[in-house]
């Protein structure tokens, strides 16, 4: 320590005493006497510059997530802020909070800068919205990491090993972030396994709350492990964590390679995908031939017939269940045994509206229906409208009155494929409360309108969110999208069937059968919240250690 004290005093030479003071502070707060420790405790100290590392970092760590999956960037980006964390000033908790959101920020407006692109469809009325919707997000969801490094930092001054407990405090509240306040789980660094189909496996055990844990501690072991150690422990626990990711990848890859068939015959889905842009989707004089257009893409000739035709979420500009006209329409162009699942604004008896998927039998009869739920915030409905629309704010969704949420999670039989649980657009980004609890399900049907976001990565990070949901719970999906991307994935995660963003298309698979229930399904964040537990007590070994010093 003082051959650090002494380095950093000379290099500090012309500098304020005040800055030499700073960086001898914060060498007392990493964890040893290593080469490089003074030129880290000047970069962590620097004020703007070092706030503005952070929200650098952050960004280049957004790189990592699907579609552009630049992993070996983002691991590197999260090691730097450990280190720099390690060698900052800690006199006051706000500097952990102010740089746990910087880092935040910087992450979010590169992972969700593509909901800009929703207010350039009526760019005259929402463009100027574009700003304070975009930017506002990101600092909200920043907020959660910003307590994340404030927690990490009372722990860290009882002194518990900064690397795990900094990965679980992120891991903590990106759980609560997709829970408080509707939630909003979006972007979950767990994400980047997506690049990884073996990988993306531990899914079914510990779901996204577990991958994100995993990511933050595979990305902060090597900076561990560029520290001066005390011990062998300081050695082996960065050791042990990383070699997690090679037994991930096997056991992984083992189970892709355990896959069952059966000569069971299975139902053939069609998914169709009109492609229709959102600046004419809601147009009244494009109503017909929007509907020309889906029954054509229904209709359309194939070596075997589907038995399941399904259409994007609110396919049709109209309500649907309303014009007698077009369910007659419907009943002429299925065939004898066919059902037809879409999306469709609804009204019901009082008035109120309901974004739902709607099942026709080839009568044009509406079997059922399903309502979603989880609406949009700003798109379906406006929190604080009170507030907000004196202001000139709107809901981008164009109805005299916010949408109402449905009851729950709730299965449709869709016959001849059996139960099948509804996720409606945003409802598929939640790990949690997904399926009905008193039924499993034998596929889940996900329809939405993600043309929105033109050919922007918000459809690509949507789709990987779908395939994280199959993963988790075993369970095949069907997504039929507007714009794109349509697919059917089995249970593994696999990619039956994939269309092409942005082309109207359709996509006719057979749908596989269900995997066995997964941890995950059966017992949720239990095994996320308990490695978190484990792991802040394996933490605590510094701790323990001085006192056995003492």
């Amino acid at each position: 320590m003082v051959g650090l004290i002494t380095a950093l005093r000379l290099r500090s030479a012309g500098s304020s005493s005040s800055d030499s003071q700073k960086a001898m502070s914060a060498g007392t707060n990493s964890s040893g006497n290593w080469p490089h420790a003074g030129r880290f405790a000047r970069w962590a100290n620097s004020g703007w510059i070092t706030h503005l590392s952070y929200a650098v970092l952050g960004a280049v760590v957004a790189l990592g997530l699907p579609p552009v999956a630049l992993i070996w960037l983002a691991a590197p980006a999260l090691g730097l802020v450990l280190l720099l964390e390690m060698h900052a000033s800690s006199k006051s908790l706000w500097r952990p909070f102010m740089h746990g959101f910087l880092f935040g920020f910087g992450y979010f407006c590169v992972a969700l800068h593509w909901i800009g692109f929703a207010f350039l469809v009526d760019k005259d009325a929402y463009l100027w919205m574009m700003p304070f919707a975009v930017g506002g997000l990101a600092c909200l969801m920043a907020a959660y990491w910003g307590l994340a490094f404030w927690l990490a930092e009372i722990f860290v001054r009882r002194k518990f090993a900064r690397w795990i407990v900094l990965a679980c405090a992120i891991a903590l509240m990106e759980m609560l972030r997709g829970i408080l306040f509707t939630g909003f789980p979006w972007a979950a660094p767990g994400l980047m396994v997506d690049a990884s189909l073996p990988v993306l496996q531990i899914a079914s055990l510990i779901g996204m709350p577990g991958l994100t844990l995993l990511v933050l501690l595979w990305g902060f072991a090597p900076a561990a492990l560029w520290m001066k150690h005390r011990n062998a422990f300081d050695i082996m626990l960065p050791l042990l964590v990383f070699a997690l990711l090679p037994l991930a990848f096997f056991w992984g890859q083992h189970r892709l390679n355990t896959v069952t068939t059966t000569a069971e015959m299975r139902p053939l889905v069609r998914l169709v995908q009109p492609n229709i842009s959102q600046s004419d989707k809601w147009r009244d004089e494009n109503a017909n031939a929007i509907f020309d257009t889906l029954l054509t893409l229904t209709a359309q000739p194939s070596p075997q017939r589907p038995d399941i035709i399904i259409w994007p979420e609110s396919a049709v500009p109209f309500l649907l269940d309303e014009s007698e006209e077009a369910l007659q329409r419907i009943a002429r162009t299925l065939e004898p045994g066919q059902t037809l699942l879409t999306g469709a604004i609804r009204r019901d008896a009082n008035g109120r509206f309901y974004t739902s998927i709607l099942v026709i039998n080839d009568a044009g009869k509406m079997q059922d229906h399903y309502d979603k739920w989880r609406l949009v915030p700003g798109g379906e409905f406006l929190p604080m409208a009170w507030l907000l629309e004196p202001l000139g704010f709107r809901k981008v969704v164009s109805l005299p009155e916010s949408f109402t949420a449905g009851s729950g999670p709730r299965n449709l039989d869709v016959p001849p494929a059996g139960k099948a649980a509804m996720l409606i657009c945003y409802e598929a980004i939640f790990p949690f409360g997904l399926l009905p609890a008193s039924e499993r399900p034998a596929w889940i049907v996900n329809v939405t309108n993600d043309g929105w976001f033109g050919t922007s990565v918000g459809p690509w990070q949507h789709l990987a969110q779908v395939r994280l949901r199959a993963v988790e719970q075993g369970l095949p999906v069907a997504r039929a999208a507007n714009t794109g991307v349509s697919a059917v994935i089995d249970g593994h995660g696999v990619m039956l069937g994939q269309g092409a963003l942005g082309q109207e298309l359709t996509l006719d698979r057979i749908l596989p059968l269900p995997l066995p229930q997964t941890s995950f399904a059966r017992y949720g964040a239990t095994a996320s919240l308990g490695m978190i537990l484990v792991l802040i007590a394996i933490g605590g070994y510094p701790l323990l250690l001085k006192r056995q010093e003492s």
